[in-house]
């Protein structure tokens, strides 16, 4: 007997394929056959996935980029991508289908629709991105990994939370280390867009901090390459202990090990936080076109876990306060690294697992 397949359709950002490579691990785990299906821009994302996952490369477009001929011709590529995505789907048809989101996405969730096929939709940020709004109605189940999540009327939405890396639920519920004597690590996160104002705010925050803090900080700060010197010597002139680096590939191990977090409030740095438990400062990115990212801090700022302060109030002297209320307050500190933790989701993947083998056993 063959085994059921399972088709994830994502692309576009690791913001989509992260969680769509833990759906796939955890298929592949059960014996379910798995088809990652995406396009020439999602393929480059496709490097984590285990290699038993076969990636299906379909034709789609987006209207986001492009001159006016690009923008004409979107149409008539995503009308192939679906044509090409049917003609699979008849030969090897799949058991349930699930998209993540992203242009690269529509293909094989509208052959699926078209078909009739069990399928969902998981849905990263508070607020559906485009291509999710499209099938939101068009589908069996909407799983939210952040909660709430603004829906269309008559959409219910199911809390799921967003899969997390194996490194980050190894250190699930890691006991928090309260600010006392000892050092106080801060460890700045500015994901891949505007990560330049955290740059231009948070040294001089931390600069302004109460001599006995600031000698006591033990800084690591993400920032874009072009950034890097000056961070460096802005820390220097402060004589503040700090590690400056692009990436860091250690992050769930400097997550665990923070006293505080400053961080943009992607749907996965949120996912990271409240799955260790960590106090946060979330600055969410103001150019997020539909202010996502606000929607993604909202359930941890509600529990009490962080503090939020919209970019355009963003100050050095704004942030050097709330990081002095939060360094200087141990019982508080350790209160709203408990509230992450409620927020948290570390069995996000298990939750998903389950609407696939629910819409399977439908089918």
């Amino acid at each position: 007997m063959t085994a059921p397949l399972l088709v994830i359709a994502a692309g576009g950002t690791g913001g989509h394929m992260f969680p769509a490579q833990a759906l796939a691990e955890a298929m592949l785990s059960k014996g379910w056959r798995v088809t990652l299906t995406t396009d020439a821009r999602g393929a480059r994302y496709t490097g984590g996935f285990p290699s038993a996952v076969e990636v299906q490369v379909l034709a789609s477009a987006t209207f986001a980029r492009g001159g006016v001929l690009a923008k004409a011709l979107v149409p008539l590529r995503v009308l192939g991508g679906v044509l090409g995505a049917l003609r699979r789907f008849r030969r090897d048809r799949p058991a349930v289908v699930v998209g993540f989101g992203g242009y690269p996405a529509i293909p094989a969730m509208g052959a699926a629709w078209l078909l009739r096929l069990p399928r969902a939709l998981h849905e990263q940020n508070g607020v559906l991105g485009r291509v999710n709004q499209v099938f939101a109605r068009r589908v069996d189940v909407v799983a939210c990994g952040t909660w709430p999540t603004a829906l269309p009327e008559g959409v219910t939405g199911h809390p799921t939370g967003n899969p997390v890396r194996a490194a980050i639920r190894a250190r699930a519920g890691v006991p928090y280390q309260p600010p006392g004597d000892g050092p106080l690590r801060v460890l700045i996160l500015g994901g891949s867009q505007g990560a330049r104002i955290l740059s231009d705010v948070v040294p001089p925050a931390l600069a302004g901090l109460p001599e006995d803090l600031r000698g006591r900080l033990a800084v690591a700060h993400q920032a874009r390459p072009e950034d890097v010197d000056r961070v460096m010597r802005a820390y220097a002139r402060a004589d503040i202990s700090a590690e400056v680096e692009t990436f860091f590939h250690d992050v769930p191990e400097r997550l665990a090990a923070a006293t505080l977090v400053i961080a943009r409030s992607g749907a996965s740095t949120v996912a990271d936080l409240t799955v260790i438990g960590r106090p946060a400062i979330l600055i969410p990115y103001a150019g997020a076109i539909r202010n996502e990212q606000t929607a993604n801090a909202r359930g941890m700022v509600d529990a009490g876990a962080a503090i939020l302060i919209p970019e355009s109030l963003l100050d050095a002297e704004m942030l050097s306060g709330h990081v002095a209320s939060v360094l200087t307050q141990p019982a508080a500190a350790a209160s709203m690294a408990q509230a992450a933790l409620s927020v948290g989701r570390p069995d996000a993947t298990e939750r998903l697992v389950e609407i696939v083998e629910a819409l399977s056993a439908q089918a």
